[in-house]
């Protein structure tokens, strides 16, 4: 019976080492301690239909409609989303289509993920929210490198966010300049 539970124990472990070294590159930040089962914080995956703006650590962002902020995957190629299976766990796709709440200058619309679902696009960039962000204004994702890209708050002008807005690594110029 002990030699069972020891071999399930390290098998589970295996499997989540497996899991996290095909979701984040040697050298970037880890994944969050959240398990792979669990599911994503309250009001973080769900858009809410409405894309709205607000001051982040002095940055103008954009939001979904509970608060939460909204990212782009440097990874991402213009109108296609390279954030699937576990990444997409950890950065939760904003379901589109999506309405344009007053200060969203951009283009909004939506793509067609590999599964199928419809994803909203900012100006042909689709958008996520990231589950380490807990609360509304919260931008914990800014500038993380994970799931094989750097992630970046997407800003109401388009513009790089200001360095140290939102997280301790945030890299103006990397990505598509948001």
């Amino acid at each position: 019976m002990r030699n069972r539970i020891l071999t399930a124990a390290v098998l589970a472990g295996l499997a989540f080492a497996a899991a996290a070294c095909g979701s984040s590159p040697a050298g970037t930040a880890a994944s969050p301690s959240k398990s792979a089962t669990a599911p994503p914080s309250a009001g973080t995956g769900a858009s809410g239909a409405t894309v709205k703006t607000a001051t982040i650590s002095g940055a103008t962002v954009l939001t979904n409609a509970k608060g939460f902020t909204l990212y782009s995957f440097a990874p991402d190629a213009p109108a296609k989303s390279n954030c699937n299976g576990t990444c997409a766990h950890y950065w939760p796709p904003v379901p589109g289509p999506v309405t344009a709440a007053a200060g969203v200058t951009g283009r909004l619309g939506t793509i067609k993920r590999s599964d199928g679902s419809a994803q909203a696009t900012y100006n042909g960039h689709p958008l996520y929210t990231y589950i380490g962000d807990t609360s509304p204004g919260q931008a914990k994702g800014n500038g993380l490198n994970l799931s094989g890209g750097v992630w970046h708050e997407v800003t109401a002008s388009g513009a790089a966010a200001p360095a140290g807005s939102g997280s301790p690594s945030s890299s103006p110029g990397s990505g598509y300049g948001y």
